[in-house]
């Protein structure tokens, strides 16, 4: 995979409001992450959320149609409490497993970096 699909992730990242953030971190001790793995290509890691935690999720972050959660931007997954270096990105969802994200890490962080950097830039207050 040499690019995210943009169809499964938000078109603008939504954060956690702070009602929502307090209700998540009852989950946070309980989030697993496994060891990390790798290819010729880029690192793997997969992130264990508890199951009950996904009715705390806000309903924004999941696929209707699936009924899986979405691709999530860097700035929503750290709000559920999955906390990793910089540069992981969420790559996709184990289907019959819900609860289970995949992450990696590598060339695709340039192309996530730039999107989110363009993001950030226009959201900037604009000074007069």
């Amino acid at each position: 995979m040499d690019s995210l699909d943009d169809n499964r992730m938000n078109r603008v990242p939504r954060d956690v409001t702070e009602r929502e953030r307090q209700r998540l971190e009852e989950f946070s001790e309980s989030i697993h992450y496994s060891a990390k793995y790798n290819d010729d290509e880029f690192e793997y890691r997969h992130v264990q959320l508890p199951k009950p935690m996904l009715k705390a999720i806000p309903k924004e972050y999941f696929d209707p149609s699936k009924g899986t959660l979405k691709l999530l931007h860097d700035q929503e997954w750290r709000g559920l409490g999955i906390i990793q270096s910089p540069g992981w990105i969420h790559y996709e969802v184990h289907e019959p497993e819900p609860h289970i994200l995949l992450f990696k890490y590598g060339n695709i962080h340039d192309l996530e970096y730039k999107r989110l950097r363009a993001y950030n830039y226009d959201r900037r207050p604009r000074t007069a």
